[in-house]
């Protein structure tokens, strides 16, 4: 029998799964990241302690969506960054398009050795719809890699 704590973590594969689902299907991927000392992004982008990034692969150059982190390039504002996110940090990944995706439970890391039921709810994602505001947008702008705040943050809906 396999123990839950050697069991390989679920999040990076469905966070690869769900990015391929958008990608299949048209929809931009985005994701939710909580951010703390270990999240490589442009800080001043970040609000509230989160941001949100397009990972589609039209908005990012040399994507490795890997088991420990996922990294890229990307521009804001013109200027190109490179970007380390470490897959615990993932909030949440979504379809801007219709607010479909799966927001996963955040651990706090309080120590070096995570809690046995803190371990246990790392392990149970939650499948959830992303609500998104509407606006009228052209078509042909490009969506902004951290949407504005006057466009409202996406909020996240459990769905039992």
């Amino acid at each position: 029998m396999l123990n839950a704590p050697d069991a390989t973590a679920t999040r990076p594969y469905l966070l690869r799964a769900l990015h391929e689902w958008c990608t299949d299907n048209g929809y931009t991927p985005y994701v939710v990241v909580v951010v703390d000392e270990t999240v490589q992004v442009p800080m001043e982008f970040v609000k509230n302690g989160e941001i949100v990034l397009n990972v589609s692969y039209d908005a990012t150059s040399g994507m490795t969506l890997g088991n420990d982190y996922i990294e890229f390039k990307a521009r804001f504002g013109g200027v190109p960054r490179e970007l380390i996110v470490p897959v615990s940090r993932v909030m949440a990944i979504y379809a801007r398009e219709n607010g479909q995706g799966m927001s996963f439970p955040m651990v706090q890391a309080t120590t070096n050795q995570a809690s046995p039921s803190a371990q246990l709810n790392e392990s149970r994602p939650t499948l959830s719809a992303v609500e998104t505001s509407t606006t009228n947008k052209n078509p042909d702008d490009e969506p902004p890699t951290n949407p504005p705040p006057s466009t409202g943050r996406p909020t996240l809906t459990r769905i039992k």
